[in-house]
């Protein structure tokens, strides 16, 4: 068995340094995209939101917001599979069918 090498590396140093860093520009379009593509994905899940709660509270939703489908199931790994049988090389977003529409722990 190999001995593990550990790499100190100084506080504020970046630990890839050989990694190009984004430019600030490159930052802030990224965060305005996800943005965008985030706000398109609300748009669906609050104008679908009413009639699905009713029947499925508490179930899993993944939206694709180009083509404006979403898929539903009490799993969330089957609805996401099913997400990504329609849509392999989509971004699609993960929601929940309840009050706050969070996944997981908040």
């Amino acid at each position: 068995m190999t001995p593990k090498t550990r790499r100190r590396v100084p506080r504020g140093m970046p630990l890839f340094p050989d990694r190009p860093r984004l430019s600030q520009e490159e930052i802030e379009k990224r965060n305005a995209a996800d943005e965008e593509f985030a706000r398109r994905c609300r748009e669906i899940f609050w104008r679908v939101y009413p009639e699905l709660v009713k029947e499925h509270y508490d179930w899993f939703i993944h939206i694709e917001p180009d083509s404006g489908d979403y898929f539903i199931d009490p799993d969330q790994e089957v609805s996401l599979q099913k997400a990504r049988e329609r849509h392999p090389n989509a971004r699609i977003l993960a929601k929940r069918l309840n009050e706050t529409g969070c996944v997981g722990r908040i």
